[in-house]
């Protein structure tokens, strides 16, 4: 046969397939998935079994560790020795255990997750409850099957006297499977085992009304009665933990927040980085000094505040952000039968009362075994006693011991262990007092076999004796509830008071897009003008705006869109520095085009609406409330058509007159209660009819009769007429002309279009920028005041071929009024 003959081929899903099958099988059942009967993994079984096996007991010295690994990994667990080691430290753990099942003497690590000390270094035994866990082990009570190497035998689990499965829990991660099952009271797990065991039909809420929930090591308050019922259930659900808190008032009229427990499975160090962190970033106001004060007497954490910060606040803002408070998600997974399952706790608790049945069962014909063959002794002893004589001479009569037990059979009737038991009878038991006392225990021999025998015959007594063993382990290891449990989740609210410094900043907002936010301090220092503020070359600003860090900015743009910025949250630059793209801080289009930036800190003002003015004429009023929103990203504004856009948007108080100025010159003034309120997305009604090539350019807030309207062309020709001279008219209508146009061969051009319009009522200073960027100051009292039809006079000089492309209302002389 040739080499090649003996390789046969294979498809490689199906090798794999099959090995990573084998493998998983291997992880869920041998590693990583407690059994449903001890709730333990097979390492810590193993762990146990072995110190159990050596006499490392709660009676006897500590023992080095290491000597403990060893035992494991020669004879049960033939893995790392840091793996046996690691599950013989959690055991050992306090902080991880509702119970330890390992009594550690040395460095165990901490709650700081602080590494334990090396196995060589470390001493360990049984803790007392352990002891629970394999009493009775060696009365047959549970299988035992072949060790690796077939050289000694392992137990398949453990007797386990209580339910360690929901009072330690048990976290694990396996291919394809993890479980999550939390600590519970010893005392509650106990109680709700008998109530089921001595009425089996009870269901899920009276078992509630005595096991109300997990019950952690490191306590704290457990919020979500709904989630503890759904995972009870279920096997999956969701709680929240929360730290045990409480404000102090110290000495100087300030107060400390003392933190005493914290979640389970919290790293105590990392916590305290964490809320440290928050307070050298200043991300929230008013912490002085984040200190751990914890030691012998226990957990305490010291948050110290400033004088007259918002203690409850703060408190709020550390739980949000802080591992002060956090979820956890039940995920009770254990091996039933040799195959993981999704168990609630009914099942969990079922599964374990069957396996102390079994248990119970096996342990009582154990000792009825053992009793059976101690009366039949007894039996044979009193027996030979009463005939004493006959018994000493056949025994005299006989060869050899042999001879002599077979003649005590043969002469007497004795078995063959009664002939034996007589032969190795001590001289000392054929006094009086011995012959009494044989008779004594043989009676209570029998009693003990019919006390055995009824136990397996009756259902109620062998349920009474698992009661009473329960009952006493109860009674001497339980221990009061370390967790409160709230039956609500209470909703953290932090208010942003909190967390930012209110202060009143300005935000600039360049023409190319480039935005900042500047202390008072800094514009001061740099000289306290508006036309000091630094731009790129050939920039301009287009927006300023005096607000204070509380607020918001609501940002529109052209194509109907709307951004919600908070103030605090625009990065802060110097008055002369240029700032950053406005891409930087919200996700505007690359093709979009902001139009309007309206500072807002309430959004609950009533009366108070926004009206949007596009392009071709369409006018939308809604209420300011509309536009409240927690997304960062752009939310729909106003409905805009593929040929329009957005060219203003501006706050009303619902009693004034909108005035809108074409391209072309018209103009046309209603009242805005002609524009009923609508959705948010809505489109809007038509505000003025236009002519072909037209388009609306400026939208104004005009009231009362005072005042003069001034136009501006592209070409820098201005004009002011009165606003008397603008009549209010219906909504739709073409309007009446605000500005004549000069056509002409020889005549000089006064302007293509009207670029924006303003209402004055006290004389404003205005920048136009240029198509060349450039600006130009001019005053509005520098135009002409005519009549509405008049050609204007130039106010701006412009070099030949540039024009105006955009008009802005200097600060220093606004008010608060611009072209939008």
């Amino acid at each position: 046969m040739s080499m090649l003959e003996n390789f046969l081929p294979a498809y490689l899903e199906e090798v794999v397939g099959d090995r990573f099958g084998r493998y998983s099988k291997y992880i869920i059942q041998d590693r990583a998935i407690p059994d449903v009967r001890d709730g333990l993994k097979p390492v810590q079984r193993r762990i146990l079994y072995a110190m159990y096996d050596s006499g490392n007991t709660p009676d006897k010295p500590y023992r080095k560790s290491a000597k403990t690994v060893g035992d494991v990994m020669g004879n049960y667990h033939p893995h790392g020795d840091s793996s046996i080691y690691d599950g013989m430290v959690r055991m050992a753990q306090p902080w991880k255990m509702g119970h330890v099942l390992v009594d550690g003497h040395g460095n165990w690590g901490s709650q700081d997750d602080d590494p334990p000390a090396a196995m060589r270094y470390t001493e360990a035994r049984l803790s007392p409850i352990a002891l629970e866990l394999l009493r009775d082990i060696e009365k047959r009570t549970v299988l035992f099957k072949d060790n690796f190497d077939n050289t000694a035998k392992e137990p398949v689990v453990l007797p386990s006297r209580f339910p360690n499965l929901l009072v330690n829990g048990v976290s694990g991660i396996s291919s394809g499977f993890a479980t999550e099952i939390p600590t519970h009271n010893l005392r509650e797990v106990i109680d709700a085992c008998i109530l089921l065991m001595e009425k089996p039909d009870t269901n899920l809420e009276q078992l509630m009304t005595i096991m109300k929930g997990p019950d952690f090591p490191t306590g704290g308050i457990i919020m979500g009665e709904e989630g503890i019922r759904e995972a009870y259930e279920t096997g999956k659900g969701r709680i929240y933990i929360r730290s045990k808190t409480e404000i102090e008032n110290v000495r100087g009229g300030r107060q400390q927040i003392v933190i005493t427990e914290i979640p389970y499975q919290v790293v105590k160090s990392r916590l305290v980085t964490a809320m440290e962190n928050i307070r050298l970033e200043k991300k929230v106001e008013g912490i002085s000094e984040v200190r751990d004060e914890s030691g012998r007497a226990g957990l305490r954490i010291v948050v110290e505040l400033k004088k007259d910060a918002d203690a409850q606040g703060i408190l709020a803002y550390l739980l949000k952000k802080t591992d002060l408070q956090v979820t956890y998600n039940f995920n009770m997974v254990a091996i039933v039968n040799k195959a993981p399952r999704q168990l609630g706790v009914t099942e969990m608790l079922k599964a374990y009362i069957a396996h102390q049945r079994e248990v119970v069962t096996f342990r009582t014909r154990f000792e009825l075994e053992k009793a059976l063959d101690r009366a039949h002794v007894l039996e044979g002893l009193v027996k030979a006693l009463n005939i004493l004589d006959e018994v000493i001479a056949a025994i005299k009569a006989s060869k050899n011991r042999q001879d002599a037990q077979n003649n005590l059979q043969w002469m007497f009737g004795f078995s063959e262990r009664q002939a034996d038991s007589i032969l190795t009878l001590q001289l000392y038991r054929l006094t009086n007092l011995e012959i009494t006392q044989l008779q004594k225990e043989l009676g209570e021999t029998q009693k003990k076999i019919a006390s055995l025998q009824a136990i397996l015959d009756s259902d109620k007594k062998l349920v009474s004796v698992i009661r009473k063993e329960l009952t006493e382990i109860r009674d001497k290891y339980g221990v009061e509830r370390r967790s409160v449990i709230q039956g609500e989740v209470e909703e953290l609210k932090v208010n942003l008071e909190v967390m930012v410094t209110q202060e009143d900043v300005f935000v600039t907002l360049s023409g190319e897009g480039y935005i900042k936010r500047t202390s008072m301090l800094s514009f001061t220092r740099s000289g306290g003008e508006f036309g000091s503020a630094g731009v790129k070359e050939g920039d301009y600003i287009k927006y300023i705006q005096s607000v204070n860090t509380l607020e918001n900015l609501l940002i529109f743009t052209q194509r109907g869109q709307y951004f919600l910025l908070p103030v605090h949250q625009i990065p802060e630059f110097k008055w002369k520095d240029n700032g950053t793209a406005i891409v930087n801080v919200i996700p505007l289009a690359k093709e979009d085009r902001i139009v309007s930036c309206i500072p807002v800190r309430m959004f609950d003002q009533p009366g108070i609406s926004l009206i949007f003015v596009t392009k071709r004429g369409q006018v939308k009023r809604t209420a300011l409330g509309e536009y409240e929103t927690k997304r960062s990203s752009a939310v729909a504004a106003c409905k805009v058509s593929a040929d329009d856009e957005v060219v203003s948007v501006t706050p009303s108080k619902g009693n004034q007159d909108i005035l809108l100025i074409t391209k072309l010159g018209m103009a046309i003034r209603f009242n805005e209660e002609e524009v009923n309120s609508m959705g948010r997305v809505a489109a809007g009604v038509r505000g003025i009819q236009l002519r072909e090539g037209d388009e609306v350019v400026s939208a104004l807030w005009v009231e009362g009769e005072e005042g003069e309207i001034l136009v501006v062309s592209d070409l820098g020709y201005g004009k002011r007429s009165l606003l008397l001279d603008y009549p209010s008219q219906s909504r739709g209508g073409k309007g009446i002309q605000t500005f004549e146009f000069k056509e002409g061969k020889r005549v000089k051009p006064n302007g293509n279009g009207i670029v924006g319009g303003f209402w004055c009522k006290e004389p404003l200073q205005i920048a136009a920028i240029t198509h060349e960027a450039q600006a130009a100051d001019f005053s509005s009292e520098k135009a002409p005041l005519s009549d509405r039809k008049s050609i204007g006079k130039a106010v701006v000089h412009l070099e030949k071929n540039d024009y105006i492309t955009d008009l802005i209302v200097l600060p220093h002389y606004a008010s608060g009024q611009s072209e939008g």
